[in-house]
């Protein structure tokens, strides 16, 4: 009687070991992330979580000027639109509805600095013409 204790013990044992080896050999398969160009990740958050799609339309005003003049203002002026972003510069394009503007920037303080650049990468790009 012992001896079938022990023999079903040992079944038990071998079975339950055998089972934690096949969860320990999943494999994942497709996982390597590409990193997204600055492009895209600008596009992604100007039209995601930036909601600056809201104010800002590309070729024409909106709530806020569009992103053409916008970049058109910045560059010959030599302003730092991501020290705007930061609230660190005060604004030269269309600084009437600046007010409205504040209301954004609790979510742009949420932004990292790769974030920033990106959201300046795709609204350069986009206003020198690069569409989809």
């Amino acid at each position: 009687m012992q001896r079938l204790i022990l023999l079903l013990s040992l079944v038990v044992l071998a079975v339950g070991c055998q089972s934690e080896k096949k969860e320990k050999k999943q494999i994942t398969i497709g996982t390597k992330k590409e990193k997204a160009s600055p492009y895209d990740t600008g596009k992604a958050i100007f039209n995601g979580k930036g909601k600056c799609y809201t104010c800002h339309k590309i070729d024409k005003k909106s709530i806020g000027p569009g992103v053409i003049d916008i970049m058109k203002v910045y560059k010959d002026q030599k302003g730092d639109l991501i020290a705007f972003l930061k609230q660190e510069a005060e604004p030269i394009v269309d600084p009437e509805t600046y007010a409205v503007m504040k209301t954004n920037f609790a979510i742009i303080k949420t932004f990292t600095e790769e974030e920033l650049n990106a959201v300046e990468v795709y609204m350069n790009e986009v206003a020198n013409g690069k569409t989809e």
